[in-house]
């Protein structure tokens, strides 16, 4: 997949399936276990120095942006340094007019194995109440919301494990693709806690209430066939044909109209919380802006003229 070496953080660190986050701070060592936390931390200084190759890669590539996690060795289980470099080029992604796509995507085995605290700054004092809060609130929330309120299409493609926080950031993705060895795992449960990265606010609205409980209660692994299934996952391919359908499917929105395509996930996230007064005032009011934009009224223009339409992005 297109990638370029953009340094992202944290020297990479050894990691497997999923391991739960000491919520103190201090970072489980088990062989069993490894890489993944459950939650990420507030914002601080870490340094780059000891970095020895990217950990998040990116390429714009006829108008996608590609974004990679690169720690193959951790199953991509997420440092401080990748959330915050992930979130920064959705941000861009958003205000760039060149990028009308966004694919997040990860190498090796791993697609993303939860989040990792190894390399953040050591707590300087005791934990008090309100300090696991803002933890979430800064690390794993803020994530999932920059994939949610991206204005750009970003489609995940899932090319291995996907666990805790990490099942969260495929889910929180507007289209899902998977390879067939990919594994979904709602890893909390296995270490007595409360999912986080907006699990019981993504599941219950992709899969129901009944079939998000069963798995977060049991936090089995979840085939890429039964996300499919279950609605979780768009496409379930053979590993090799991922990447080449995230291509397509990439392009083929890199090659719409830009904001509307915007407008639609806008239209479509928020239906989820409002009445249908609400979502039907949104939707008249977003076809007020739409109207507005050169590819609306290139896309008029072309079905009256029996020719195919020519969008540009605004």
């Amino acid at each position: 997949m297109p990638v370029s070496g953009e340094a992202a953080g944290a020297a990479p660190q050894d990691g497997a399936e999923a391991a739960p986050q000491d919520r103190a701070g201090a970072v489980p060592q088990d062989r069993a276990g490894a890489a993944a936390q459950e939650a990420a931390v507030p914002h601080a200084t870490v340094p780059h120095a000891t970095v020895p190759h990217a950990t998040v890669l990116h390429a714009l590539d006829g108008g996608v942006s590609w974004i990679t996690l690169n720690r193959p060795e951790a199953m991509n289980a997420v440092t401080w340094d990748q959330r915050e470099r992930i979130i920064a080029l959705l941000t861009e992604a958003s205000a760039d007019p060149g990028v009308r796509a966004v694919v997040l995507t990860a190498t090796g085995r791993g697609f993303c194995a939860g989040a990792d605290l190894r390399g953040t700054p050591a707590p300087t004092r005791e934990r008090v109440p309100g300090d696991v809060a803002r933890t979430i609130r800064l690390g794993a929330q803020r994530l999932i919301a920059a994939v949610l309120d991206c204005e750009k299409p970003v489609i995940a493609a899932v090319n291995g494990t996907a666990a805790g926080i990490g099942a969260h950031l495929a889910f929180a993705c507007d289209l899902v693709l998977a390879a067939d060895t990919a594994k979904f795992i709602e890893v909390f449960v296995r270490r007595g806690l409360v999912p986080d990265g907006g699990g019981a606010y993504l599941l219950p609205r992709l899969v129901g209430p009944q079939r998000a409980k069963e798995l977060m209660f049991f936090g089995d692994a979840l085939t890429a066939a039964d996300a499919e299934r279950l609605g979780l996952v768009n496409r379930a391919v053979p590993a090799g044909e991922l990447e080449a359908l995230a291509k397509e499917w990439a392009g083929r929105l890199a090659d719409g109209p830009t904001r509307a395509l915007a407008l639609t996930k806008q239209l479509v996230n928020a239906s989820l919380d409002g009445d249908r007064a609400t979502a039907f005032a949104a939707e008249a009011a977003a076809q007020e802006i739409n109207m507005t934009t050169r590819d609306a009224n290139e896309g008029v223009a072309s079905f009256v003229g029996r020719r195919s339409p020519e969008y540009r992005g605004y």
